[in-house]
This record gives C-alpha cells, sequence and structure tokens, in this order.
C-alpha cells in the first residue's frame, strides 16, 4: 500500500507575502549568527529572545509546508522548497525561469552561510541547485519525474558572494525516463560544476 499524501494547505496573497517577508528577516539572522562577533552574554541573550519569538510561531501547526499558486510544471507551487522556496529561510532562494524553448534558468547568488572551503561554496549546496533546476528542466518536457541519479563534475571552485548562473535542459525522453544536463557558471563566465540526471515519472 502507498503512503497517504499529507493534504497541503493552500495560503492566499497577504499570508504568502508575509511569510516571505519572514523567511527575508531570518535569512538575514542567520547570516548574522554565523558572522557576529558579539561575544557569548549578547549571544545568549538573544537565543533566549529567539526561543519566545518561536514559540509564538510553534503556538499553531501546519502538517505540512503549505503550497501557493500552480505552475505550470507544478514544482512551482512548492514555496517552502529548501532551493527556490520564498518562505523557506534555509533557500538562498534562487528564483528560477523556464523558457519557452524548455531551458531552466536563474542567476542568483550565495552568501557566507553556504561556504564549504573558505571563500567557497560547499559542494553539496552546488549540488542541490543544479538537482533542482535539472528538475525544473525534465518537468518542462510535460512529464514530472522524480531523481534516479545525479551526476556532477566538479571543475573549480564556485565563489561565495558573486552572481552565478545555473541553466540546464531535458535532452531526451525515453518512455519513463527524461534526461538533462545542466551546470553553474561563475561570474568570469567559466563553467564550475557539470551535472547530468535522470529523472524517472513514477507508475501510476
Amino acid at each position: 500500500m502507498g503512503v497517504e499524501p499529507t493534504v497541503r494547505d493552500g495560503l492566499d496573497r497577504d499570508e504568502t507575502a508575509a511569510l516571505t517577508a519572514l523567511a527575508a528577516r531570518i535569512r538575514e539572522l542567520t547570516e548574522a549568527a554565523v558572522l557576529t562577533g558579539a561575544g557569548a552574554g549578547e549571544a545568549a541573550a538573544v537565543a533566549d529572545e529567539l526561543a519566545a519569538l518561536t514559540a509564538r510561531l510553534s503556538a499553531v501547526r501546519r502538517a505540512a509546508p503549505p503550497f501557493t499558486g500552480t505552475g505550470e510544471s507544478g514544482i512551482d507551487r512548492q514555496i517552502a522548497n529548501p532551493v527556490a522556496g520564498t518562505i523557506n529561510p534555509i533557500a538562498p532562494p534562487v528564483d528560477i525561469e523556464v523558457t519557452p524553448d524548455g531551458i531552466a534558468r536563474a542567476e542568483f547568488t550565495l552568501s557566507q552561510v553556504y561556504e564549504g572551503p573558505p571563500a567557497y561554496v560547499h559542494g553539496g549546496v552546488s549540488a542541490m541547485v543544479l538537482d533542482q533546476v535539472l528538475g525544473m528542466a525534465a518537468a518542462a518536457t510535460g512529464n514530472h519525474g522524480m531523481t534516479a541519479t545525479l551526476e556532477l563534475r566538479y571543475r573549480r571552485p564556485t565563489p561565495l558572494g558573486v552572481p552565478l548562473l545555473v541553466e540546464a535542459k531535458a535532452s531526451r525522453t525515453e518512455g519513463r525516463k527524461i534526461y538533462a544536463d545542466g551546470a553553474i557558471t561563475g561570474p568570469d563566465g567559466r563553467v564550475t560544476v557539470e551535472a547530468t540526471a535522470l529523472f524517472v515519472m513514477p507508475r501510476r
């Protein structure tokens, strides 16, 4: 037997805007927490204040992250997505668009919160971004698949704090399988990470 899907709440425009603004402030807080030199006493005092705020937000909880709107791919509805979700504080977020010819692309900048090697993006973060963009490129074919394989080639370090470009496009479809290729490019035009992926449509 399959797992029954959790019913998702829909959000209206005002609540979406409010939660988007909340997530943006939490992103600022996260970077401040990573970089603060305020000292132990101040950090402890702020932690106490945050505990009270967390209790306020937790007073009423949903069973699952909400959806809003209906994008052509369906993926667009996941506003709590950890890569592109505007209401998810761990998302940069990466604002992905799909062109009429099926290219999924985004320009984005990653802060020091996403650091791996000093001054460079963590390789797992690059993989997460590429997986999302490749998936949207696969969905642009009209076939909704789940990641089966993701192969990455790290050509050079991906820098933090500068504009990056990610692009992906489906290369072919074979039955339930969709293949896609993509890459992240630095501001100098050189590719930092290349990826190929296979997505498989679930059996009905």
